[in-house]
């Protein structure tokens, strides 16, 4: 089992309740205006899986930086989930979570 597998179920609530969010986009929204991320993996499954191996805080910040990179004129390419935390990240620094102006290539 993977780390966020083993926590108690009260701490996974929000982890579950933010990939609940975007599994409603993906199933509601997302439909209506089709395939328009200029990265890949695209945005909602960045979304996901930040959350899902962040947690909602930081991963949360994580796509919402990752959202507002996707923009006619911002990134594109591959754009990867890191596989750890940045160093200088702390919780009460959230915007340090995110990559506000790169891609990161590495899977």
């Amino acid at each position: 089992m993977s780390e966020p597998e083993q926590a108690p179920f009260i701490v996974r609530i929000p982890r579950l309740m933010g990939r609940g969010l975007v599994a409603l986009y993906r199933y509601t929204l997302s439909p209506f205006l089709g395939p328009r991320c200029r990265h890949l993996p695209s945005c909602s499954e960045y979304a996901d899986e930040a959350i899902s191996r962040f947690g909602l805080w930081a991963g949360g910040w994580m796509a919402l930086a990752r959202i507002l990179r996707c923009h006619p004129w911002g990134t594109h390419g591959l754009d990867f989930v890191p596989k750890a935390l940045p160093p200088s990240s702390q919780w009460w620094r959230p915007w340090r979570y995110g990559r506000w102006r790169d891609t990161q290539t590495e899977p």
